[in-house]
């Protein structure tokens, strides 16, 4: 039997695609296509909708999705009749406690005003700044506010 090329763990292709280009270059072309889209996007659809009528209905039933089952079912057929004399018993419980509950006596009282909060500190928010800093100050993504 022949040997094979390389060995367990090692790579077949060293100079092969970077980890997470692929993604990196999708999220970029996503990206580009939500600028455009937002600002172009309404008046290239009406265009479409007037100039090509059947390549818009043909988009708007590819929103929709393909499949939808909606099926009536009677789950109360398919119980025994043990579990239909269980529920009852439980709806008769809750409905005895709720009705316990509405003759609990009800204690008057009046509130006692509770102090204010101070403000809070001036001065940098640390909690915000470690954050910035995880996530990268500025990172302008896809961010509708940060583009």
């Amino acid at each position: 039997m022949p040997s094979p090329r390389w060995q367990p763990g090692e790579s077949g292709n060293p100079a092969g695609r970077l980890r997470g280009s692929r993604n990196k270059l999708s999220e970029e072309v996503i990206c580009a296509l939500l600028r455009d889209f937002r600002e172009h996007g309404q008046k290239a659809i009406a265009k479409v909708r007037r100039e090509q009528p059947g390549v818009y209905l043909r988009c708007l039933t590819l929103l929709v999705p393909r499949e939808h089952k909606a099926e009536h079912s009677n789950p109360i057929k398919d119980m025994t009749d043990q579990q239909i004399e269980r529920s009852i018993e439980v709806i008769e419980q809750i409905l005895a406690e709720r009705e316990a509950g509405a003759n609990a006596k009800v204690i008057d009282g009046v509130p006692e005003p509770v102090p204010a909060l101070p403000p809070p500190p001036d001065g940098p928010n640390k909690v915000m700044d470690a954050a910035d800093t995880a996530v990268g100050r500025g990172s302008a993504r896809c961010h509708p506010l940060r583009a």
